[in-house]
């Protein structure tokens, strides 16, 4: 409930985002009708289609965005001919003279009474044109909805959440139609200025099409609200969300372990490695730790050493480690790829690899990683989310599997001393945040002009980034979940503040390396290269993995880092630090 709730507020708040500004025109087009007959539909129709495209993208993948490039094409020709038929009358009395008997009148229905039903549906079909064309900015609360979205696969919880956000947003646009709609008619009524106000509109809605076929939308209207709702939404978040950090252990009363559900089934398992199938019923009256991870993700990274060892040191004692691979990004759903990694990372125990989440939507998982711990009768009997707190975990072993009979000798926690992207974040919790580079979740883009979505663009880089501000240089095109670069030449510049910079790349094509330089400050790194970079800060990508760029011998610093890749080809997914 909290979450649809989270939604229909977001929703709310996009009135005070400048992306709402290209729907505005067609919203207030509307605003000298009967709301019941004019405005109200029109929302309706702007809502329902907006929750039915966005369900499409987030379950549909690729094709579905394809269809509403379609669909966006025939809504700006819709409103194109709206918007020509409020700004020359003559025009619309001869379009509207046949659409009158097929009860489809696309202007001037709202002034006659005697037509409400034609009102009503023209409106409906203005809305449903506004909807396909509407983009609203992926804040922090929309970013939540569409990846929930798409990792729980489709359902009714999806649409109706969608449903919610777009809820929201009517909600807010109707308050402003209803009071515009009183503006409007007062100024009718005391100046007789109806038919300017209706060319204005008309002019205003052109002006929207125009602006909406530009990109504008999605590109500096988007790069404009990332530094107005976002925080607005980000407060909403983290006020419903203030216990997340408390219920990412669960323990009872005095350190009891209690009873948090019954081990879920492994049937949505799509491929095993180093195992035969496992099952509940196959490991009962065995101590189970199941990992949920994915390999370009630094945190998993971070915990992996300690899963490790805890799965060599208590495996004689009945412990059995079960990896879960749940990807986040496309590329890690390769079978290949995650064998690849699962040999590179030295991880000896059954990984289960979950490319449809069926385990992790078994599991009502949230995170990446995240440890469930289960006793030998089958029972969920202690979680954590997230790195830390290994000693405790490692407790938790040691008691069930006292609890199930096992002498577990050396009471001891292990000691790990990982290199590399494995070895532990630096102190203080002021570095970084994770930061996509696909317009899906992309936030604080700061190159000018914003993001242009699914074209390939010429990017400039921003001059002078704030901190935790990024931009891109050369010609790229940004995708949903990745940036890809179509000539030799391109930079990612960021304004970081930590001790390691990680970058999720991959090439384009398999097997074809692309070369890049790091420079940090305008300066080769030196001894604070990462482990995939020289001193010189050359390096290459190889694979479809996380890369680490920076580490800075100093510790935590805030610097300027920047990547040239000397080839074309490559796609860049996020960017983590530690």
């Amino acid at each position: 409930m909290i979450l649809f709730l989270l939604a229909y507020l977001g929703g709310v708040l996009t009135i005070i985002s400048p992306c709402i500004l290209p729907v505005l025109p067609f919203v207030f087009a509307r605003a000298d009708g009967p709301f019941l007959r004019s405005g109200l539909p029109l929302l309706l129709g702007m809502a329902l289609t907006f929750a039915a495209v966005a369900t499409l993208a987030a379950v549909g993948g690729g094709w579905a965005i394809q269809a509403n490039a379609y669909g966006r094409i025939a809504a700006l020709a819709v409103l194109a001919a709206f918007g020509l038929l409020l700004l020359f009358p003559s025009l619309a009395d001869r379009v509207t003279r046949p659409l009158v008997a097929l009860g489809g009148r696309l202007s001037q229905s709202a002034d006659r009474a005697d037509h409400g039903a034609s009102s009503f549906f023209a409106s409906l079909l203005l809305g449903v044109a506004t909807g396909l064309l509407w983009a609203p900015c992926a804040g922090p609360v929309l970013g939540l909805v569409l990846t929930g979205a798409a990792l729980q696969g489709a359902s009714a919880h999806t649409s109706l959440l969608l449903l919610a956000y777009a809820a929201g947003a009517a909600t807010s646009l109707a308050l402003a139609l209803l009071v515009g709609g009183k503006v409007f008619a007062a100024m009718k009524r005391s100046i007789g200025v109806g038919e300017r106000i209706r060319k204005a509109l008309g002019v205003a809605v052109l002006v929207g099409v125009v602006a909406i076929a530009l990109g504008l939308d999605t590109g500096l209207l988007t790069r404009l609200s990332l530094s107005g709702t976002a925080r607005f939404e980000q407060g909403l978040l983290d006020r419903f969300h203030q216990d997340d950090a408390m219920s990412s252990a669960a323990m009872g009363k005095g350190g009891q372990l209690v009873e948090e559900g019954r081990f879920p089934s492994l049937a949505g398992v799509t491929e095993w490695i180093g195992s035969p199938p496992l099952t509940p019923e196959s490991l009962r009256g065995k101590v189970v730790l199941v990992d949920f991870w994915t390999y370009s993700c630094i945190n998993c990274l971070r915990s992996l050493p300690y899963v490790r060892a805890w799965a060599e040191k208590y495996r004689d004692q009945g412990l059995v480690v079960i990896g879960v691979h749940t990807p986040e990004f496309a590329f890690e759903k390769d079978p290949a790829n995650v064998r690849k990694a699962v040999g590179d990372l030295g991880i000896a125990y059954p990984v289960a690899i979950d490319n449809d989440h069926g385990v992790w939507r078994a599991f009502r998982n949230r995170y990446w990683p995240a440890h469930y711990f289960i006793d030998g009768k089958g029972r969920i009997r202690y979680h954590h989310f997230g790195e830390g707190d290994y000693a405790q975990s490692e407790r938790v072993i040691q008691r069930l599997l006292a609890e199930n009979g096992s002498a577990v000798g050396n009471a001891g926690t292990v000691t790990v001393s990982a290199t590399g992207a494995g070895a532990a974040a630096g102190q203080g919790k002021a570095r970084s945040p994770e930061t996509y580079l696909g317009y899906g979740k992309a936030m604080r883009f700061a190159s000018p002009g914003g993001l242009v979505r699914d074209t390939r663009h010429d990017y400039a880089a921003p001059a002078s980034p704030q901190r935790d501000a990024w931009g891109l240089a050369g010609e790229w095109s940004v995708g949903r979940e990745q940036a890809s670069l179509d000539a030799a030449g391109g930079r990612i510049v960021y304004r970081f503040h930590a001790r390691d910079v990680h970058l999720v790349l991959g090439p384009t094509r398999a097997g074809r390396a692309v070369r890049f330089r790091v420079t940090i400050d305008g300066q080769a790194p030196g001894a604070d290269h990462g482990a995939d970079v020289d001193p010189r800060g050359n390096g290459s990508v190889d694979g479809q993995r996380l890369y680490q760029l920076v580490r800075m011998q100093g510790g935590t610093a805030e610097r300027t880092f920047a990547i040239e890749f000397l080839d074309p080809g490559v796609q860049a997914f996020a960017f983590t630090f530690g």
